[in-house]
């Protein structure tokens, strides 16, 4: 089916084929097209430009646009969606002045959410997950990451990737699925931590790879998580199995994270709301890309990754919703977006580069999502009528967008 959208007041993110990211210093602009066309045929995007050059072919429907935008959808890299059930009694414990970690003391945090996914059923499991994928789909995020972590035990960690693959073929959005080995310590393991280890690279990494039910490996890199060794070890018995690193490092402390990630060749490097200058000098030297949380930091009260820091020295940044049930209950990439402008200092067109090109990037989709390009999938957000892109982060409690279209299609009660 061919759609030509018409009359577009701004075209967004309009790349080449041959940018995979944008630098620091090259997120402060967002390219754009006045006056638009766009046009596309089932899945992919087949052409763009200004209005006077649209071409005239036969075309199955033809869109006006006009006083709207459009971009392309949001591309978020770090999530845990698939998990069985929310912790807003731990949202009150915070509020009473307990601390993310005193929570976790107690028996709440990751081992809560690892005991009620054990006890979930494959098919409960798959569709509450499901509903929240939808519903950050209409929200306009068309790629999207989605880790394990929350099983702790083989079985359990197989029936999330399990259902991370039955969402990737049952839906239109474009999702990686990350095996997130080291997540947290059961309690079981608490004084025989080496054990536990040894079984997630000895048995659980091999079955995972030969399941082929993940492309990443990850490890919650972390004071009372997993230390610089263990972190090491995990991630290269990933590596030999075929499996790209993606860690958590610097969402408390700096200690050593950083620099362990960019000797790994880590694709990204995920939190960093403790960032000092050795870290950034470490990520200077490498390729990683860092990926900042504010949802995580909004909604913990904790520090925002330092983006301008990051951006003024010339590294990329992107930014996700880091969406699970205890740390940044959401998945509104629009509300990422806002916070990255009112909270860490960036541009609407620096939040956006680092919500599109550089999300696709994080999580290897540079050549499929993230920018208006020749035959990119046709993941389109559309807006309402905006004096400008800018409206996107300064309105953040309204919801701006008009349609959404997935693979080509338009998503119904957007």
């Amino acid at each position: 089916m061919k759609i030509l959208f018409k009359n577009i007041k701004g075209l967004l993110q309009t790349l080449d084929n041959s940018i995979e990211y944008l630098d620091g210093h090259q997120m402060k602009k967002l390219s754009k097209i006045n006056n638009a066309f766009l046009l596309i045929e089932d899945d992919q995007i087949i052409d763009y430009g200004i209005m006077n050059d649209s071409p005239t072919v036969d075309v199955d429907k033809v869109i006006d646009v006009k006083e709207r935008f459009i971009l392309p959808a949001w591309c978020d890299s770090h999530t845990h969606l698939v998990f069985s059930e929310s912790r807003e009694d731990e949202f009150v414990d915070r509020i009473s002045g307990l601390s993310y970690q005193e929570i976790a003391k107690k028996g709440g945090g990751i081992l809560n959410s690892a005991k009620k996914l054990q006890e979930e059923t494959f098919e409960k499991l798959y569709l509450k997950s499901a509903l929240r994928l939808e519903e950050v789909m209409k929200l306009g995020t068309g790629a999207i990451e989605i880790k394990s972590g929350y099983g702790l035990e083989l079985s359990a960690e197989i029936k999330m990737l399990k259902v991370i693959d039955k969402l990737s073929k049952n839906y239109d959005a474009l999702i990686q699925p990350t095996f997130l080995a080291a997540h947290a310590v059961p309690k079981e393991y608490f004084d025989k931590k080496d054990l536990f280890i040894s079984k997630i690279i000895n048995q659980w990494i091999p079955k995972v790879s030969e399941m082929k039910l993940a492309n990443y490996i990850d490890v919650f890199c972390e004071k009372g998580y997993f230390n610089i060794e263990e972190t090491r070890s995990i991630i290269n018995a990933g590596k030999d199995h075929g499996l790209i690193p993606k860690i958590h490092v610097n969402q408390f402390n700096s200690f050593g994270g950083v620099p362990l990630c960019v000797d790994l060749d880590s694709l990204t490097i995920d939190h960093l709301e403790v960032l000092n200058d050795q870290d950034i000098n470490a990520i200077k030297k490498g390729n990683t890309m860092p990926v900042a949380l504010p949802n995580c930091s909004f909604f913990l009260n904790i520090p925002y990754t330092s983006a301008r820091k990051i951006m003024d020295n010339n590294i990329p940044l992107a930014i996700a919703s880091d969406y699970n049930p205890g740390s940044a209950p959401s998945g509104n990439m629009n509300f990422v977006v806002s916070l990255a402008c009112s909270k860490m200092g960036m541009s609407p067109e620096e939040a956006i580069n680092a919500a599109t090109i550089n999300g696709a990037y994080a999580m290897g989709l540079s050549k499929k999502a993230g920018s208006i390009t020749k035959g990119k999938k046709a993941n389109l957000i559309i807006t309402k009528e905006i004096p400008s892109y800018s409206m996107i982060p300064y309105s953040f409690g309204s919801n701006l967008i008009d349609e959404v279209y997935i693979n080509g299609k338009p998503l119904l009660n957007t």
